[in-house]
C-alpha cells in the first residue's frame, strides 16, 4: 500500500491492517495478527484502539509523555524480534532505485520493491 510522503504513517496503519491475509497450514488465511509490534512513533491512541478492537497484542513501547497502563507489561521478548523487518528494510535500501525512490508512478516502486525482495531471498 502506498500514500503520499508528506502524509502521516498513522493515518495509513488502521487501513493496511485491515488488508492483512496471514496464510495457514489449511482454510481461509487469518485477517489479523496475534501481535502488532512498532516503535514509539505508532503509539498513538489510532492505532491501540485498533489493536484492542481486533484483539491484538500492541507490543508498542509508550512515549515519554504516555502514563504507563496498570496490568499492561511491556513484551521485550517479542519487541526485539522486530529487528528481522527493519534488517530487511535495511537491505531493500541497498538498492539506490529503492532507497531514493526514483520512481515517478507508484506500481514501478512497487514493481522495484518486489524485485529487491526477489533478489534478497535468492
Amino acid at each position: 500500500m502506498m500514500h503520499p510522503g508528506q502524509a502521516s504513517d498513522l493515518a495509513a496503519v488502521p487501513v493496511l491492517l485491515d488488508r492483512v491475509a496471514i496464510p495457514g497450514p489449511r482454510g481461509r488465511p487469518r485477517t489479523y495478527p496475534d501481535a502488532l509490534a512498532g516503535d514509539k512513533g505508532y503509539s498513538y491512541a489510532p492505532v491501540r484502539h485498533w489493536c484492542r478492537r481486533h484483539r491484538v497484542t500492541a507490543v508498542l513501547p509508550r512515549r515519554a509523555e504516555q502514563r504507563p497502563v496498570r496490568g499492561r507489561r511491556f513484551d521485550r521478548h517479542r519487541y526485539r524480534q522486530r529487528h528481522v523487518i527493519e534488517c530487511t528494510v535495511g537491505h531493500l535500501k541497498e538498492f539506490r532505485r529503492i532507497a531514493q525512490r526514483a520512481d515517478k508512478l507508484a506500481v514501478r516502486y512497487e514493481a522495484w520493491v518486489v524485485l529487491g525482495m526477489i533478489r534478497l531471498t535468492l
